[in-house]
């Protein structure tokens, strides 16, 4: 009997709407999570070959499109999606600035805007943790969905141990996001890394990165024994 295909939500007007204000109001270099170089698990990725070129990637949230110029550069056919236009016109420009070639588009992690099992990898630093709760597990059975058999998924987010006003508001611990991803891929590494806050001023309560190295199940997940 054939299934019936899973419905795709994306996320809330309002939530499009935040995000595209965000980067309207603040110039991207003042937002708080910008950097001008690469995520330190993408860059580490690519040193150790956990991702190799010319393979494709595409970067989830990518804002600025700090990443997809690095992964440009290091010969890869780099892909990016944001909600916010202002975020994709910048990373086009910079791209651009650099002679670089990328993908950069307006999209929806929770809809991404590619075919099943097109992409060789994905990398996400600070969308998951924005994501609601309750739609986690669809966030990841969406990136598996576009990933091929075997893909890497590179993540980061904030961790629960950080105690600062900015940040998202649910700030998942690793037991939360295992919950969430493990039915569709295998923990290859995670580790955490404490980064100050970008600003005026030392920073007393850095945030808790949180970085893990994942790939795609080819199966379903085996059951607990």
């Amino acid at each position: 009997m054939r299934q019936a295909p899973v419905r795709r939500h994306g996320t809330s007007r309002s939530e499009r709407d935040r995000w595209r204000a965000t980067y309207e109001r603040t110039p991207y270099r003042s937002l708080p999570w910008f950097d001008e170089g690469p995520s330190p698990h993408v860059e580490l990725a690519v040193r150790e070959r956990v991702l190799s070129p010319p393979s494709s990637v595409l970067d989830i949230g990518c804002g600025a499109g700090s990443n997809v110029l690095f992964l440009a550069r290091s010969g890869f056919a780099a892909h990016g999606i944001d909600l916010a236009p202002k975020a994709v016109a910048t990373a086009r420009r910079r791209a651009e600035e650099e002679g670089l070639t990328v993908h950069v588009q307006e999209g929806d992690a929770l809809t991404l805007p590619f075919p099943d099992q097109t992409l060789d990898g994905a990398v996400d630093n600070g969308c998951f943790h924005t994501i609601p709760i309750p739609r986690r597990r669809h966030y990841a059975r969406e990136v598996a969905r576009v990933l091929r058999p075997d893909g890497v998924f590179l993540l980061g987010w904030i961790g629960r141990e950080t105690t600062t006003v900015e940040g998202p508001p649910h700030r998942p611990s690793l037991r939360e996001v295992t919950t969430s991803l493990e039915p569709h891929f295998v923990f290859l590494r995670t580790w955490i890394n404490e980064q100050p806050l970008r600003g005026p001023g030392p920073s007393e309560n850095p945030w808790t990165m949180y970085y893990a190295y994942l790939r795609r199940r080819k199966g379903k997940q085996p059951p607990p024994r």
